[in-house]
Formats: structure tokens, C-alpha cells, sequence
């Protein structure tokens, strides 16, 4: 969000970062050198080097950067989509409950993640009021649905 908000023409100092948003140096760097190689970010060097987004922040959505940086979004193992694991204790996912709800929350989640850009926290724009608008559709009366 630090680079989101930062002048687009400017890159950010590591050290100004760190201080800035209160986040360790050294783990910083990590994750700003994973979402370089993953292109939203640049880098450059020397006396006005730093790091820049590499997209607009309306291109750049939430769940994109958490699954760079902390991998998996699933609350359960058997609920990843790009790292699946069977739970050790589940003798059939087809009629685990728990399994059940949590792919409900899951799902929603990832709807949430996927569709909201940096753009939309930094404007203040509700995910769930830009999903509602793309499903409210006008009648021949002129009456929403």
C-alpha cells in the first residue's frame, strides 16, 4: 500500500519503507524481492534507487500479493486450490461438514481478494458495492434485479 500511495515517477528507499510501515528491514527485502520476480514491482539503483509498483494499483489485487507472499488461501489443506492436501483426519470430503462450511468462507475470501485492488483501499471503494453493480442488471420497466 506504501507503493501504491508513493509518487509514481519516484522510487522508495527500502530503509524509508521499512521505517515507514514499521516492518523489519531484512524481512522487507524478502518480500519486496518476491513480488519483483513476480513483476508488480521494479527496482532501481544507485543515490535514487528503490523499488516502484510495476502495474497501476487497480491492477494489482490482494490476493495476488498474499499468495506471493504467505502462499495458499484456504483455511484447510483440502481447500487449496494450488496446493491441495487430503486432511489427515477426514474419512470422506464429500460429506465432511466442516469441510463444507469452509469452502463457503473460502470462497467468499477469494471473491473478496481477487476483486479488490490496491486502488479500491486506497479509494475506499467497497469490493462488495463493485461485485453488486456488476450483477444489478435494468428491466424493460427500469427496475433493478
Amino acid at each position: 500500500m506504501a507503493l501504491a500511495q508513493a509518487d509514481p515517477d519516484r522510487a522508495v528507499m527500502i530503509s524509508d519503507l521499512s521505517k515507514s510501515c514499521s516492518i523489519p528491514k531484512k524481512f522487507l527485502e524478502q518480500i519486496l524481492l518476491d513480488l519483483k520476480h513476480h513483476d508488480l514491482l521494479r527496482s532501481k539503483r544507485g543515490k535514487f534507487g528503490g523499488y516502484q509498483l510495476n502495474k497501476q494499483p487497480s491492477q494489482i489485487m490482494f490476493g495476488e500479493v498474499l499468495r506471493i507472499v504467505d502462499g495458499p488461501i484456504a483455511l484447510l489443506p483440502c481447500l487449496s486450490k494450488i496446493s491441495y492436501r487430503r486432511c489427515a483426519d477426514c474419512l470422506d470430503e464429500a460429506t465432511c461438514e466442516i469441510r463444507h462450511v469452509f469452502a463457503h468462507v473460502a470462497e467468499s475470501s477469494r471473491d473478496i481478494l481477487d476483486n479488490t485492488s490496491l486502488l479500491d483501499a486506497m479509494t475506499g471503494r467497497d469490493v462488495r458495492r463493485k461485485r453488486m453493480a456488476k450483477k444489478t442488471t435494468k428491466t424493460r420497466d427500469g427496475l433493478s434485479v
